[in-house]
Formats: structure tokens, C-alpha cells, sequence
């Protein structure tokens, strides 16, 4: 995932509470796409089934989204909404709360070459924009840390 901007939420040296990031890979699908933009807010509060930012616990300079499952000892339990993609707490353990970064607000999907037509246009003008919600997964999720 590549954030937008210098440093998250810093602009000289006055905090910037929200951000743009873009993602990159399969791992939120279909809540997230490949090219999705990302509306985040940095340091706002995080409750399970929210969709968060964060750094990998192993390599730092790497930014991920995640659905934050559950706060667990030791940090929060982060899991992809697509279970076959892998790169989440099932491989890393729980990922510390400094490294939680931002919660998604909300994504932006760019518009693809195909939409050309007057009714396509319409149709990806009215999907466009959606709010991520919580919650969405993580019965799906609470199942599969049932079933380990």
C-alpha cells in the first residue's frame, strides 16, 4: 500500500488528522480493490471489525491494510477480508498498537478505461465513493479464528 504524502499525518510540523492512501494487492477484496484510494484518519479510535492502516510488524517501512478483528494481549489481531491472500496476523501474531496507524473512513475506486458509456459512467459515479464500514467480515473472520 503507498501512503500519500511525506510522512503519515505530518505536514511540516502541525498534525494532520486525515490521509490518502492507495492499495495495493488482493488482500481486502472484495471490501478494497487494487487502485482503490483510501480516506484515513490517523489516530482515531479503533474497535474490532474497523479497517486500519498499519505498519508491518517485520518490515516497518511497509504500509498494510487490515480489518482489526480483535484487541488481543500484546496488540490487535489483524486479519485480510480475503483469507486466501495471506499477510495478516495468522503469519505475524498480533501487531503492537503503535503500529496501528489510521482507520479507514472511506475509499474512492478510480474509473476504469471501459467506462465509457453514458450508463457505465453513471453506474461508477454512483460506486465510486462508499464509506468502509465496520463490521463487514468479521463473522467470517471470528469464524476462522474459531476454526484454528
Amino acid at each position: 500500500m503507498r501512503e500519500q504524502g511525506r510522512e503519515p499525518g505530518r505536514v511540516g510540523e502541525a498534525r494532520v488528522p486525515f490521509g490518502v492512501a492507495e492499495v495495493y494487492g488482493p488482500s481486502m477484496v472484495p471490501t478494497l480493490r487494487h487502485g482503490d484510494q483510501l480516506l484515513v484518519r490517523y489516530g482515531a479510535r479503533v474497535r474490532p471489525g474497523d479497517v486500519v492502516v498499519l505498519r508491518h510488524p517485520f518490515q516497518q517501512d511497509l504500509l498494510v491494510v487490515k480489518r482489526a478483528v480483535e484487541r488481543r494481549e500484546g496488540g490487535w489481531w489483524v486479519l485480510g477480508d480475503n483469507s486466501y491472500a495471506g499477510g495478516d496476523s495468522t503469519d505475524y501474531g498480533t501487531v503492537p498498537e503503535d503500529l496501528v496507524l489510521a482507520k479507514v473512513l472511506a475509499r474512492y475506486r478510480p474509473r476504469g478505461e471501459a467506462q465509457r458509456s453514458l450508463l457505465r459512467l453513471v453506474l461508477w459515479a454512483l460506486s465510486a465513493l462508499r464509506p468502509v464500514f465496520s463490521g463487514r467480515g468479521v463473522r467470517a473472520a471470528s469464524s476462522r479464528l474459531r476454526a484454528r
